[in-house]
């Protein structure tokens, strides 16, 4: 039996809110040496006390659980609370948030259009938004295919993706919030597969603009009501608010619900119970139809089922359809296809084999990653692995052969995330800033694997030049996206190679945190506004692309700055004040400020310099005394260097 290891939370790393959830301890199997016997009394004998044992680890309160094979529904119940306080029991009625399991449906929508001839999948997608225009830096169309596998090339794929408890009561239409939060499409589409929320906010409006109209009403007319899942919504209504269960976070503590902006989320707003997610699972079961009626033709639906975007031909990645291939190492072999999805307090899991004819979903009230350990434990007893992998033959790696892999690399989604190579002795080295380094073999020019036996494949651009990789490590975030190669910029010319600040300045320029002030000068001893530190700030960190912790950032500046002034030019304790409330510091060692410094922002300079955040010009005494020039202005190098160096566990050094 192959090992298996996991404490990063993976769904929430893909869906709305991009949070991480730790998991306490390595996975539990039951996994068995053959198929257990595959009908509805078997199931539930097994997976009663896998649910019991998961939902007291994970501190669940309640949950659902179907299972459907050949069009028949096997499992439809619930276990446990949807309302602990109310001692209100989970069943086959109760409603959850499905969240970007809200994708797949999507995807089904806009794929009925492509059948009719109303949209086509391989052409323009600025012909379908009624004049709305995307951005495009790359000199290749952006297609609804792009978009329904996740392989758009937006910068920030998440721009437009606002959760938020006030948004449950509003009616936020899609027009005016897209045009308002549009990304810029920066990477050729079809290159490189980045979860994309925006994708699929933008076919859900594509789908109303084209069908003329609104997006609720479309699924509703011709997607939940076709199925007979009179119980699922696109929005929220008062009948599927009084039936949904109650949110709680980890700590088993009630939250309220969270909304989408805009309201019709087609990248995650659907409601839905378990009951009507039988019906959505017997669709892709009896090849588009259901009770009679063709919702979608076979050779759809099998597409949505089959992988069309790879990292490697062993490594399936997405269908054009919205389904996924993560978790690779849990698929034992078969072909599977999944979906997960995450709201503040709701999770959902949905998993098709669509050569077994068999079908997985569940719901549940919190938004840890108890799914994937169900999920698991499934696979290992109905689906064994068939037989152990072959152990793989590396290839030696030449340092000449080496230098086209090496350098650093950034996440397409999480900027945050980068990653270095560098070549010794006959392997590459990679180094990141979450899961170590690691030692990697080649299998073959394109494929790696690490020591634990994890694959890395790497990916050629338009160019035929390698530009990518894809990582599998199971409790790395990495593998949520592809990261692209960060490639060097020409010099500054007013920034000598002399200069301390010089590697800091290059590092952000070659990652676009930082540009040119003028022509190619980088002007190293200027200013900086407050509001031109804040935004270079969020891009350093790397969560530009999430509004609602920007939003968040934004408003702890305004209460821990006395007068904050985005047109202010900013000074050094306003700096730091900033970079600690995103990096949340802890003082480690006693540091003693010799200048004067408002009490507002000594602690935060305290804990940034213990830590060793502080420009080359700045000197720590031996008895931890320093001179902060707290009320000076901050120079552009400056600035620099303390966000460099900020958020240096998660930056390496460029190669050249």
């Amino acid at each position: 039996m192959k090992k298996k290891t996991r404490k990063l939370s993976v769904i929430a790393l893909l869906l709305s809110t991009a949070v991480f959830t730790a998991c306490s301890a390595p996975v539990s199997t039951n996994a068995t040496s053959s198929k257990g016997s595959f009908n509805g009394k078997e199931i539930e004998a097994f997976a009663d006390p896998i649910f019991a044992q998961k939902m007291k680890e994970y501190n669940v309160n309640g949950s659902n659980f179907v299972v459907v094979k050949d069009g028949k529904v096997l499992v439809n119940k619930g276990y446990g609370y949807a309302d602990k306080e109310k001692k209100t029991l989970v069943d086959k009625n109760t409603v959850f948030q499905i969240a970007s399991v809200s994708k797949t449906f999507t995807a089904l929508a806009a794929l009925q259009l492509v059948e009719q001839g109303k949209m086509d999948l391989d052409h323009d997608i600025n012909a379908y938004l009624g004049g709305m225009k995307v951005p495009n830096e790359t000199e290749t169309p952006l297609t609804l295919r792009n978009m329904l596998s996740y392989t758009t090339g937006f910068d920030y794929p998440d721009k437009a993706n606002f959760v938020a408890p006030e948004y449950v009561d509003q009616d936020i239409p899609m027009k005016k919030f897209m045009t308002e939060h549009m990304p810029t499409v920066v990477r050729t589409p079809g290159e490189a597969y980045t979860y994309d929320n925006f994708a699929f906010l933008l076919a859900g409006y594509a789908v109303e603009n084209v069908s003329g109209t609104p997006f609720y009403k479309y699924m509703e007319n011709h997607v939940f009501k076709p199925l007979g899942m009179n119980s699922t919504s696109a929005r929220f209504t008062p009948e599927l608010l009084a039936r949904m269960a109650t949110h709680y976070g980890p700590d088993g503590k009630p939250h309220p619900t969270f909304g989408h902006a805009p309201t019709d989320g087609p990248q995650g707003s659907i409601l839905s119970t378990g009951e009507d997610m039988a019906k959505y699972l017997t669709l892709f079961q009896q090849q588009g139809s259901v009770n009679g009626k063709q919702i979608i033709s076979k050779e759809t639906t099998k597409m949505m089922q089959t992988y069309s975007v790879f990292a490697n031909e062993s490594l399936p990645m997405t269908t054009v359809g919205g389904f996924e291939g993560y978790r690779n190492d849990l698929m034992n072999g078969y072909h599977v296809v999944l979906k997960g999805g995450n709201m503040p307090g709701h999770q959902s899991l949905i998993v098709l084999l669509p050569e077994e004819n068999t079908a997985f979903y569940m719901s549940y009230n919190n938004d840890t990653m108890m799914s994937l350990d169900i999920y698991e434990a499934l696979m290992d007893h109905y689906f064994p692995e068939k037989k152990a992998p072959e152990a793989p033959t590396y290839l030696p790696l030449p340092a000449s052969e080496a230098t086209k892999y090496t350098g650093t690399y950034l996440n397409t989604r999480f900027y945050f995330l980068k990653s270095n190579f560098t070549y010794a002795d006959g392997n590459l080295i990679m180094e990141t800033g979450t899961s170590g380094t690691h030692t990697l073999r080649m299998i073959n020019p394109l494929l790696f694997e690490d020591e634990l036996g994890n694959k890395l494949a790497f990916k050629k651009d338009h160019k035929d030049q390698i530009e990518y990789f894809y990582y599998t490590k199971p409790n790395s975030p990495d593998f949520v996206s592809d990261a692209r190669k960060v490639h060097t910029k020409p010099a500054f010319a007013d920034v000598s190679e002399e200069s301390p600040y010089k590697s800091y300045i290059d590092n952000l320029y070659s990652l676009d945190v930082i540009s040119a002030k003028s022509g190619n000068n980088f002007e190293p001893q200027g200013t900086m506004t407050q509001g031109e530190f804040m935004d270079a700030l969020i891009l350093a960190h790397g969560w530009y692309g999430f509004p609602h912790l920007i939003e968040g950032n934004k408003e702890l500046t305004k209460k821990s700055i006395p007068g904050f002034d985005r047109n202010a030019v900013i000074t050094r304790q306003v700096a730091a004040v900033m970079i600690q409330n995103l990096k949340q510091a802890k003082q480690a060692s006693k540091i003693t400020l010799k200048d004067d410094t408002d009490s507002w922002a000594t602690d935060s300079i305290i804990a940034l310099v213990s830590q060793g955040i502080v420009d080359p010009d700045t000197k720590v005494n031996d008895d931890g005394s320093v001179d902060f020039r707290s009320k000076k202005p901050l120079l552009r190098q400056e600035a620099s260097a303390l966000l460099d160096l900020a958020f240096g566990y998660y930056t390496l050094p460029i190669k050249h």
